[in-house]
Formats: structure tokens, C-alpha cells, sequence
């Protein structure tokens, strides 16, 4: 017996399909007013600035926000960080940058750049860091192709130029800031003077060493050299210390000298016009002058004598006296008698 046949479907007849015309267009111009929408509105973040195109030639430069534009493909918006700094690398590369011209990738490229021949004809290992900010949009667009590549190559030709001017010693030890200063007006001559629409904020050196193969001596230079510093810096210090000390001990010497000069000076003068004032009091009133003269004598001079005994002339005689002495710890003195 032979196996039964399930029943077949129906099928629907194609020739019951009609194509209606209408629909699709209506569905494709519905299609093209969303894509149309969607795409006519573009939003800057607040770093940036938009530069529009219109069919390729500049049209504006808009600000953060959402702004509009033709649809279709027909305005182009370029987005460019001018609110943030930017940075080149040369010799070296930060992990994680964000900027893909920051470093250069290619290990071997990096390690070119940065050996460089100094001008009195030795090597040296130069790293340093270019950076910078877009300040005129629409030249940083437009002028150049691959602007920040293009400020690479023109960084590495003005380093190698300022460090071909100068000694190994200039270049690794106190000539590093002039060769930043001087990389930096030359590199922001050239960018001003080529519309490249950027400002060179900075140029720093990183780390400027000799050859590893020679090294070793490098450091045996320099760590003479810092001895050397430093002695002269402790006999400096020493000098500035002792000096000083020793003029002023010179001046207060100088100072004493002239103020005991003066006080001698003075009071012979006073002691000069003091006897000219007695001459002229003596030859008035001799013998007044005489014994006023005498007497102050005997006031400055007997208080200075221990042990003495002041008798006048209606004294018979002295012996009865003599042993008012015998208590006194100092030999008794000779009588005076006041002047007739």
C-alpha cells in the first residue's frame, strides 16, 4: 500500500501582487525628510568650535552648542579643540594620550629624533615637549593638510638648529633655559609667518643626557664640576661670613679712635679755657683767686687720704695726738695746716 500524500498548501497567486508606485515614493521621500532631520542639526562641545563647508569652501565657524546645517552631505562640519591645550612629544611618549600626533609610535623614529650633534661637535640625547592651542580655526583647517605632523618636523629642524649653536656643556647644564626660550620665538615665528592657525605656549626639555656610551665619564665630569661649585660656594660663604666680620670690628676700632680723639680734643679745650677763665679771675682778685684755688685743691684731694688728722695753728704740739693713730690700719699722715 502505497504512503498517502499530506495535502498540499495553496499558494497565493503572484499574479495577485501589484506594485503600487505611489507608496514607494511616498515611503523612499518619507525615508529622505528623516535622514534629512536627523542630519541637519550637529552638536560642538564646549572646547571646540565647528568650521563649516559648503561643497568644500568655507562657509562659518560656529560656536559650542547644537547649530544647523544643510543635510545631504552638503555641508560639512569640521569639529577643533581650541579651548584645549595640546602637546607634541619628541624622544619620549606619554601612555594613554589621546592625541594621536602626540608621539611618535615608531620606537626606532623616536629614538632619531631625539640624538642630536651639538655645535662644538659632540652627541647628545635631547627630550622635549612642544605645547600648544588652536587659535585660529579656519587656518588650522585649511592652510595644511596634516597640520600637527607638519609642526613635528618643524619642532625637530628648530630644536636641532638651537642645539647646533651650542656647547655639550651649554646644552647639558646651564645653557637649557636659553634653548627654550630661543626654540620657542623661533618655532612661533615660523608658525605665525605659515597662517598655521596655532600659538606655542611652551617648549620645556625633558631629560638632556650624553650617549649611554659615554655616560659614565659625563657624570664623572659633573659630579667634579658640582665639587667645584661647591667649594667655591663654602669659600664664598666663609669670605662673606669673615669679611664683613672683620670690617666691622675695624669700624667700631675707627669709631673708638675718633670718639676718644674727640673727647680728648674736648676736654683739652675745656681744661684750656677753664685756665684762661682762672688767668683772667686771677689777675682781677690774686690773692682771692689764690685761695679759692687752694681750697677746691684740698677739696679733691683730702678725701682721698685714709687715716689723716686736721689740726689748725693754736695747736701747741702734735705728740699728744699720736695716739689717736693707734687704731688706724694706716700710717698716720702729716699734719697740714691750712695756708696763711
Amino acid at each position: 500500500m502505497a504512503a498517502s500524500r499530506p495535502p498540499s498548501l495553496p499558494f497565493p497567486d503572484p499574479s495577485n501582487f501589484k506594485i503600487n508606485p505611489g507608496r514607494i515614493l511616498m515611503a523612499v521621500l518619507a525615508l529622505l525628510v528623516v535622514i534629512g532631520v536627523l542630519s541637519s542639526f550637529y552638536q560642538v562641545p564646549a572646547n571646540s568650535v565647528g568650521v563649516v563647508q559648503r561643497f568644500g569652501k568655507y562657509l562659518d565657524t560656529t560656536q559650542p552648542g547644537l547649530n544647523f546645517k544643510l543635510p545631504f552631505g552638503l555641508d560639512k562640519v569640521t569639529q577643533v579643540e581650541v579651548r584645549r591645550q595640546l602637546k607634541l612629544e619628541f624622544g619620549y611618549g606619554t601612555a594613554g594620550a589621546t592625541n594621536e600626533y602626540q608621539y611618535n609610535e615608531d620606537y626606532s623614529e623616536m629614538e632619531k629624533e631625539k640624538n642630536m650633534v651639538t655645535g662644538d661637535l659632540n652627541a647628545a640625547v635631547v627630550e622635549w615637549v612642544v605645547q600648544f592651542h588652536i587659535e585660529e580655526a579656519r587656518d588650522y583647517v585649511f592652510n595644511f593638510l596634516e597640520p600637527q605632523d607638519t609642526m613635528r618636523d618643524m619642532s625637530e629642524a628648530v630644536m636641532r638648529e638651537v642645539i647646533g649653536d651650542r656647547s655639550i656643556d651649554e646644552v647639558l647644564t646651564v645653557g637649557r633655559q636659553e634653548i627654550e626660550v630661543k626654540a620657542l620665538e623661533r618655532m612661533q615665528l615660523i608658525v605665525h609667518a605659515l597662517k598655521m592657525g596655532v600659538r606655542i605656549d611652551q617648549i620645556q626639555l625633558g631629560n638632556v643626557n650624553p650617549p649611554a656610551e659615554v655616560k659614565d665619564s659625563f657624570d664623572e665630569v659633573n659630579r667634579a664640576q658640582q665639587q667645584k661649585e661647591s667649594s667655591i660656594n663654602q669659600a664664598n660663604g666663609e669670605y662673606n661670613r669673615v669679611i664683613p666680620e672683620a670690617r666691622g670690628k675695624a669700624e667700631q676700632s675707627i669709631s673708638q679712635a675718633e670718639g676718644y680723639a674727640t673727647q680728648r680734643v674736648n676736654q683739652a679745650q675745656g681744661d684750656a679755657s677753664r685756665f684762661t677763665a682762672l688767668l683772667t679771675e686771677y689777675q682781677k682778685a690774686p690773692e682771692v683767686t689764690k685761695k679759692r684755688i687752694y681750697l677746691e685743691t684740698l677739696t679733691e684731694v683730702l678725701p682721698s687720704i685714709p687715716g689723716k688728722i686736721i689740726v689748725d695753728d693754736r695747736v701747741p704740739q702734735f705728740l699728744p695726738m699720736m695716739h689717736l693713730q693707734q687704731k688706724a690700719t694706716t700710717p698716720a699722715t702729716t699734719p697740714l695746716r691750712p695756708a696763711r
